[in-house]
Order: C-alpha cells, then sequence, then structure tokens
C-alpha cells in the first residue's frame, strides 16, 4: 500500500474509533466535608439523605466520584474548631455545615474552601456574610429564615391560642450564635401584642428536665421553643415534658410537631438540605461561592399536631385549622 493509502487507512479508523484519538479521561473526585454540631442519630439521617439525594440529582454520587468526609461534634460546640481544621488538613472541596456554630467555626478556619451554610438565623448579623445579595468571601448557602421577625411569627399563632394574659414561656439555648437575635425578636413582638413573656435557657440536655420544672413553677400557660440543633435532636423529650406539663408549644420545624409538640411553622428541612445540594454542584462546577446570594425560605409549612390538643384538652380555633398545612391525627 503507498502512503496516501496509508494515510487514509489511518483517518479512516481514527474517525471509526474516535477511543483511538483520545484517552478516556476519570471524572474528578469531588470531596465534601461535613461540619455538624450534633451527633449522628436517627433524628437527623432523614436530612443527611435528603442532601445526599441532591448531590445524586446533579450526577454526584458517593463511592464513585464523590467522597463525603461527616465531622460530628457530639453535641459539644468546643469540638467544631478543631473538626473544622481537620477537615481543613485533608483539603476537602467544600465545606457543607447544617448549624450557625459550624458556619462560625468553619469560617475561622478557612478563607479558601468554599463553605455553604444551612439554618443560619441571621447570617449578615453574625458576621457571616457580607449581604445576603452579595456575601463575599468564600461562604453562602441558605438562611433559616426570611427574617428573624418569623419567629415573632410563632408567638403571634401562640397568641391565638391562649388567654390574654398567659405567660408564654421562651425555651433556647444561649450558646447558640443565632438564640440572642431570635429571642430579641421574640421579645419585641411580646410588646407588640401585649404579651408576657419569660426565658428559660438549656444548655445541655440533661437541664430540660429543671427547666420545665421552673415553667410550670412560673405558672407558664404556653411554650415557645427556639430554633436549635439540640432541641431538634431530643424533639422526643421535649414533646414529653410539654405533654407532662401540659404546656402548648410551638416550634419552627415541622418534625417536632411530628415528636409531639402542639404546632410548627417554619419551612421544610428537608427541601433546605436538598437545596443545599444545589449550591455544592454549581460550587464544584466553578462558581465562587462569594457569587452566590444567601437564599431565605419563600415558603412556610403551619402544621396542627390535633392528637396533641386532645391530649392537652385543648379545642384549636377554626380560624387556626383553616390556615393549617398539614392536621395530625
Amino acid at each position: 500500500m503507498g502512503r496516501i493509502g496509508l494515510a487514509v487507512a489511518f483517518a479512516l479508523s481514527v474517525f471509526l474509533d474516535p477511543l483511538a484519538a483520545e484517552t478516556p479521561q476519570t471524572p474528578k473526585l469531588a470531596r465534601i466535608g461535613w461540619l455538624s454540631i450534633a451527633a449522628r442519630t436517627p433524628e437527623v439521617s432523614h436530612l443527611i439523605e435528603a442532601f445526599s439525594q441532591g448531590l445524586r440529582d446533579h450526577g454526584y454520587v458517593e463511592g464513585q466520584n464523590l467522597a463525603i468526609e461527616y465531622r460530628f461534634a457530639e453535641g459539644k460546640p468546643e469540638r467544631l474548631p478543631g473538626l473544622a481544621a481537620e477537615l481543613v488538613s485533608l483539603k476537602v472541596d467544600i465545606i457543607v455545615t447544617p448549624n450557625p456554630a459550624g458556619a462560625q467555626a468553619a469560617v475561622q478556619a478557612t478563607k479558601t474552601i468554599p463553605i455553604v451554610m444551612l439554618y443560619a438565623a441571621d447570617p449578615v448579623g453574625s458576621g457571616l456574610v457580607a449581604s445576603l445579595a452579595k456575601p463575599g468571601g468564600n461562604i453562602t448557602g441558605l438562611a433559616a429564615s426570611a427574617g428573624p421577625e418569623i419567629t415573632g411569627k410563632l408567638l403571634e399563632l401562640v397568641g391565638e391560642l391562649v388567654p390574654k394574659g398567659t405567660l408564654v414561656a421562651l425555651l433556647r439555648n444561649p450558646t447558640n450564635p443565632d438564640a440572642a437575635e431570635m429571642s430579641s425578636e421574640v421579645e419585641r413582638a411580646a410588646r407588640v401584642l401585649g404579651m408576657h413573656l419569660r426565658r428559660f435557657d438549656v444548655r445541655a440536655p440533661n437541664e430540660l428536665g429543671s427547666a420545665f420544672a421552673a415553667m410550670i413553677k412560673a405558672q407558664a400557660g404556653a411554650l415557645l421553643v427556639i430554633a436549635d440543633t439540640m432541641f431538634f435532636l431530643h424533639r422526643g423529650r421535649v414533646a414529653s415534658l410539654a405533654a407532662k406539663s401540659r404546656l402548648p408549644t410551638i416550634s419552627a420545624s415541622s418534625e417536632m410537631a411530628e415528636a409531639g409538640l402542639l404546632m410548627s411553622y417554619g419551612p421544610s428541612l428537608t427541601h433546605e438540605f436538598r437545596r443545599a445540594a444545589d449550591y455544592v454542584a454549581k460550587i464544584l462546577r466553578g462558581t465562587k461561592p462569594g457569587d452566590l446570594p444567601v437564599e431565605q425560605p419563600t415558603k412556610f409549612d403551619f402544621v396542627i399536631n390535633l392528637k396533641t390538643a386532645k391530649a392537652l384538652g385543648l379545642t384549636i380555633p377554626q380560624s387556626l385549622l383553616v390556615r393549617a398545612d398539614e392536621i395530625i391525627q
């Protein structure tokens, strides 16, 4: 075969067999660091799964082209800085943190690795971002609410249920970076509504019993639980104590109402965790975190647990029932 014939044969072989022209490339393994103040318990497994499903929807599958380094502080916030530093030393591509304390630890540990936060009540006020529209720096993600005034909305709902003049207990974890702002907003709402409010602080799960005993002694007639990982993880215990104390109780997550609290009003956590995966996918594909606006929830679910209402001997006003997105029978 002449030179021209060999050249033609080679060209045809390349055209017919693309694999001969280029070497297959293995997709880059994405490494995500998960930093949480919580322990990995059944109470949070559905949220982690929602995040993982969101990543799968974007083509990132754990064990194939994705590795997640999980770090849990087991309810001890003092462990977060060390765990954050550990993730930085592993050179993960992104740190994802579902708690305000975790976000604070992450931004202190690195100014270069992108950070995606979830459930920060006031990311601007707490200094995590410069603004919601233009966070700047290396952190972005999702805020817990459309503003601290949403916490005041919980008090308004309680006010429609209990007699005027009722003392409303406010259960909070003062070690939560967002607790001060959220409780201040509830207090402002209480003054506007003419309601009586008293704080009860709990820093550890073993303090819950004494806090409820103090509420009974103070003759509280209702309870508002400020959003916090500790209360979320121990929601069954909180619900049990609220029932035993015969306190109509409201919180921000539907999981709390499902556990036995009377009412909840807030965004879907499952949706928020899946939405966080969208942020991770964009960053992995090259978007800078500082260019991604911090997203606030736009839909809030109002859940009423009628089973709890019956156990407490309460009749829920029709004005509340018609506004409920879900009624637990």
